[in-house]
């Protein structure tokens, strides 16, 4: 009974879903993306430490890495390069369904919004890769806001859009990161990483 798992607690009068990881499998297309990207510039970096940073944005992956291995890698030219492969495979990405199936359940009974680390160009075309951009009033994503998760920015800007106060929004989230903004924008969350601790006993 997974979506007993992650059923939004009551009361409230708004959702916000992260993307990534959360209605989206994108973490390993996204991983395979970072990795070819650092390979091209002769950089070979394990898969696992991005797994480590999901739920960070583009820059701050970036800046982690050159300041933990003294790399001087432009953060525009790594993101184009990396987004430019992920674009390349959204073609295998899929919803994660007892998530998505909760978007869909609440489509039309309460607001709903998007708000997520990702460039907007790739969180829009991701919705509409699992065919989902059409249950959001709202999208907010890293281009909207100055300061990335774990600031609370991205979740205080979708409920102002969606016209609620934070404290009647529930999050849905997969990152340390976005749990953390949640909890700081007076959001309560919901961690989907409880779906993959059930499906593992």
């Amino acid at each position: 009974m997974t979506h007993l798992l992650i059923a939004p607690p009551e009361p409230f009068k708004a959702i916000i879903f992260d993307c990534d990881g959360t209605l989206a499998d994108t973490m390993p297309t996204h991983v395979k993306a970072w990795v070819a990207s650092y390979k091209s510039f002769g950089i070979d970096i394990a898969e696992q430490p991005f797994f480590d940073m999901g739920g960070m944005n583009n820059q701050r992956i970036i800046e982690t890495l050159n300041n933990k291995f003294g790399y001087t890698i432009d953060f525009e030219t790594m993101q184009e390069a990396k987004e430019g492969r992920y674009l390349e495979m959204l073609h295998t990405i899929q919803e994660i369904k007892a998530v998505a199936d909760i978007a869909r359940a609440y489509h039309g009974l309460v607001p709903i919004a998007v708000a997520s680390s990702g460039m907007s160009q790739v969180v829009r075309q991701t919705l509409v890769q699992i065919g989902l951009s059409s249950l959001f009033d709202v999208i907010v994503t890293a281009d909207d806001v100055e300061h990335a998760k774990p600031a609370p920015d991205i979740f205080l800007l979708a409920a102002e859009r969606l016209g609620v106060t934070p404290a009647d929004c529930i999050v849905y989230e997969d990152g340390d990161p976005g749990l953390e903004a949640a909890q700081r924008a007076n959001m309560r969350a919901v961690d989907v990483r409880v779906l993959w601790r059930d499906e593992a006993k």
